[in-house]
């Protein structure tokens, strides 16, 4: 055997090394065997299977105490490949409103495909019973939800899921696995978009499926077959993003609540929807599936319509207007005109989402400050300015 070129003495690099490496040299045909029939953790080609790759894929297993977890190329490629994986023409699929927008334009594809979808509003998650078919394979759900934070109870999903035989699939961006472990209450599959909070740092796009061993043996079948495996730089930069992870999520939700609490007497802000203060409707669901903190989103009006959410937005000096979460800095955007767009007009405001809704994803700056750039937004849009962004 060659000596390892990166650890020839035993020593370990305290980075998650980068592997580019398309193709593997064969040792011996008994080896190439073991990797080919699942024997041994082993590499041929990078579409099956890649060292770093493989490397963050046990790292987000263990956060999300799961046995194990496929990496793929986004948040997206993640939700498709599940659908791939376990439905077929005929089967019925239960999916709540209040998800990110995309996955309105996949079920436009599934439905081609002879899958049937119910969409259910977040508000009556607890008479999902009532939506349930005989040929339901699928509850897809997210807690808390993107963009209005509403909170569904996993273990009642369960419990109804169970009654038709039906997966349910977690998708746990908002949350992020530092606040809320969805298998530990009942979730048969996790998914995340690990662009956002996992990486942290708008430089990679990645998603994951976190479940049982049997789940990854599937769902390393589809990525395979369709090629969503991600590419080592990308999983290089999710590596060194889950290194500060726990921390920034800690700091975001912290930050968060103090936010949350001063737009709470802010004459201008209505409908604010954060899963920690106990006005929040779904607030004691929250205190039951999540833990050190309520996470770093949340959602509110601002005066009473579009022109006023995009003079605040114009306002800010400090908070970014962009798409994406959980990243480093403190983004803002109006949902109706970006996350979902994807949805036809009707549909952006049919469960609850107002064109005066906007979603601020906090981020890791001093909350003194991120409050006092709120404050000065508001009293633009009170005193009626127009402000220009710096």
């Amino acid at each position: 055997m060659y000596p390892d070129p990166l650890t020839p003495y035993g020593n370990r690099p305290m980075v998650t090394p980068i592997v580019n490496a398309v193709n593997y040299e064969y040792l011996s045909f008994d080896v190439l065997r073991q990797i080919t029939e699942g024997e041994i953790d082993g590499y041929t080609y990078h579409r099956d299977d890649n060292p770093t790759v493989r490397a963050v894929e046990k790292q987000l297993a263990a956060l999300e105490n799961a046995e194990d977890c496929v990496v793929c190329t986004s948040g997206m490629a993640a939700c498709t490949m599940v659908y791939l994986t376990y439905l077929q023409a005929g089967d019925h699929m239960i999916i709540f409103h209040d998800t990110y927008g995309a996955n309105y334009k996949v079920s436009l594809i599934l439905e081609r495909l002879g899958i049937t979808f119910t969409w259910v509003d977040a508000d009556d998650a607890g008479s999902i019973g009532d939506y349930l078919k005989p040929n339901t394979r699928m509850i897809v759900l997210e807690t808390p939800s993107n963009p209005l934070c509403k909170l569904i109870d996993l273990q009642a999903v369960r419990a109804a899921a169970d009654t038709v035989g039906a997966m349910v699939v977690a998708d746990n961006t908002f949350a992020t696995p530092y606040h809320q472990n969805p298998l530990n209450l009942g979730a048969d599959l996790v998914i995340h978009s690990a662009t956002k909070a996992l990486g942290g740092h708008n430089d990679l796009m990645a998603g994951a499926i976190a479940g049982s061993k049997e789940h990854y043996n599937r769902l390393w079948f589809t990525r395979q077959a369709i090629g969503t495996t991600l590419d080592a730089y990308s999983a290089f930069l999710l590596a060194r993003g889950i290194k500060t992870f726990e921390l920034r999520a800690a700091a975001m939700a912290d930050s968060a609540m103090k936010i949350a609490e001063f737009l709470q007497g802010q004459p201008k802000v209505s409908r604010i929807s954060y899963p920690g203060l106990p006005s929040h409707p779904n607030h004691e669901i929250a205190a039951r599936q999540m833990r050190r903190g309520f996470g770093g989103m949340l959602a509110f009006d601002v005066g009473d319509d579009e022109e006023d959410a995009k003079r605040f937005i114009a306002a800010l000096k400090r908070i970014r207007h962009a798409v994406s979460l959980g990243c480093t800095e403190s983004l803002i955007c109006i949902p109706y005109l970006t996350t979902m767009l994807y949805l036809p007009p009707e549909r952006r405001t049919a469960f609850g989402v107002s064109k005066n809704t906007v979603r601020l994803s906090v981020g890791i700056e001093d909350p003194a400050l991120l409050v006092a750039d709120l404050k000065q937004a508001l009293a633009c849009v009170a005193q009626g300015r127009k402000e220009t962004r710096p």
